[in-house]
């Protein structure tokens, strides 16, 4: 076995990733902290070709030193939009017909190996702060909540985990 050179990846240019076919599926960061867990949710938005990121409340937005150090650029490619109130945020989507769901451990949550995709419907998946999670008032508005089953004695996963295992398998079933 012998490792990929960088030249032989494939990678798409910035205009190409623009003018690509967008997976369904937007991602909503309210009030994270950590400008590395935002950075990584670029990265993996831009592997699995996420056609938009919402940055809610504190959630920092590009340009940021820190925030490129973990997108590596993605922030070039992953179109993006700032907004104050994650509320909002949530209704304008459903407005449009997206289906938007918290990634959240709630009552009566559907867990993610068991949710199933409608086709032709594009999704929201909101993911909260790293210590209070989505807030209650966007976990009441959304029009469902999404779980991964944690079997350990933690039962929480870093925010730029949990989003990259969310994304990941909704691009699977997606595509």
């Amino acid at each position: 076995m012998r490792k990929l050179e960088n030249s032989e990846l494939n990678r798409i240019s910035i205009d190409d990733f623009k003018d690509a076919s967008k997976t369904p599926l937007i991602i909503v960061l309210d009030d994270i902290r950590s400008l590395n867990n935002i950075g990584s949710v670029f990265r993996t938005s831009d592997a699995f070709l996420v056609e938009k990121i919402f940055l809610c409340g504190i959630t920092a937005t590009p340009p940021n030193k820190e925030i490129h150090k973990t997108a590596l650029g993605a922030t070039e490619t992953v179109a993006w939009e700032h907004s104050e109130n994650v509320l909002e945020v949530i209704e304008k989507l459903k407005s449009e017909g997206v289906k938007v769901f918290a990634i959240e451990q709630v009552e009566s949550a559907i867990f993610l190996q068991d949710f199933e995709i409608e086709k032709n419907q594009k999704y929201a998946l909101v993911f909260g702060n790293e210590v209070f999670g989505v807030a209650q008032e966007a976990v009441e508005i959304c029009d469902g909540t999404i779980e991964i089953p944690q079997l350990g004695t933690k039962h929480s996963l870093n925010i730029a985990v949990s989003a990259g295992i969310v994304i990941w398998d909704f691009f699977k079933k997606m595509r």
